[in-house]
Formats: C-alpha cells, structure tokens, sequence
C-alpha cells in the first residue's frame, strides 16, 4: 500500500463518524467504560482517510478519532466521470471489498462502511461489494486498502514502457 504524506492543513475536510462502540475493560474493582469510535475523513477531491480514537467520552473519542484519520489521509485516483481507473478487490484482515468502476449516473452502490469512505473521497459513481467479514473496522480499511491501490493509465503506461493509448486500447 503506498503511503504519501499529505498536508492537510489547506485542506477542506468533512468528516463522518461510521461507527461508536462501548468498550469495557474488567478490573479489580469491576468494570471501566470506554468509548471507541471509528471517524473517516476527506476533502471530496481524492484524498480520504479513517482513523480510530478511544476515550471515556463519546465527543473525546470522535475528536481522537478526527487526529488519526488526518494523520493517515491518503490520495486516491478519480477518473473524469467521478469513478475509479479500474476494477480492484481491496483487503483487510479477513474483510475484502469489491469495487467496480460505473458509468456515468450509477451513484455510489455500497454498503455502509464502505460507502462512508468512497463518500468522503469525492467519488460519485461505483458498485462495491463487502466480502468476507463485516466488521465495520475492516471493512473501512479494506476499502482504503483497495482504493490505495489502484493505478491510474498513466502509471500502467509509466511501469510499462508504453504509451496511454496502447493501454487503454
């Protein structure tokens, strides 16, 4: 997965919270409460990112979980018609999630987790499918997974030698 440090201090960013899980921990004395909560953030122009923050308050939690989702902000390629290069099958753990790039007027096909990302990214038009598990954790990082893969012509065209249009046909 390629990593690229990008600033986001000039940035825009939205932010969704996907999920908000209590947590308990058994101590001597009973049980300590926590909060942990699952926060995707980006700008809607290609850059995306979701972090995971864990406090004894709900608004704490989602604050931490705002930080880290910044701090692991990533670029992904979008294509002219808001969709992705090409078709590609992103893992995590044991979640893997499908995604297809759609024409034009598609909107986004997704499940709640994923959607949430593709959302936030800035893409418009694509079908996905959860597989695997649906732990909505692995199931945003699968999808991050997926999307940092891909590779847009220009790339293919670069690793090969060749030129765009003998890629693309």
């Amino acid at each position: 997965m390629k990593r690229t440090i990008i600033d986001a201090s000039q940035m825009e960013l939205n932010d969704k919270v996907v999920a908000i899980k209590r947590v308990s921990k058994t101590v001597k004395g009973g049980r300590t409460m926590r909060f942990s909560a699952l926060v995707v953030v980006g700008d809607g122009n290609g850059h995306v990112g979701a972090g995971l923050g864990k406090a004894g308050e709900v608004p704490e939690a989602i604050r931490k979980g705002k930080e880290a989702a910044i701090k692991n902000l990533v670029e992904i390629p979008v294509d002219e018609n808001k969709s992705i290069p090409h078709d590609f099958i992103g893992k995590f753990g044991s979640a893997a999630v499908l995604l297809k790039r759609a024409p034009e007027g598609t909107g986004v096909i997704a499940g709640g987790p994923a959607r949430s990302v593709l959302e936030m990214a800035g893409i418009k038009n694509i079908r996905t499918k959860s597989l695997g598990s649906n732990n909505k954790t692995n199931v945003v990082l699968a999808t991050l997974a997926g999307l940092t893969s891909l590779k847009t012509p220009e790339e293919f065209a670069r690793l090969r030698g060749k030129s765009v249009e003998e890629i693309v046909g």
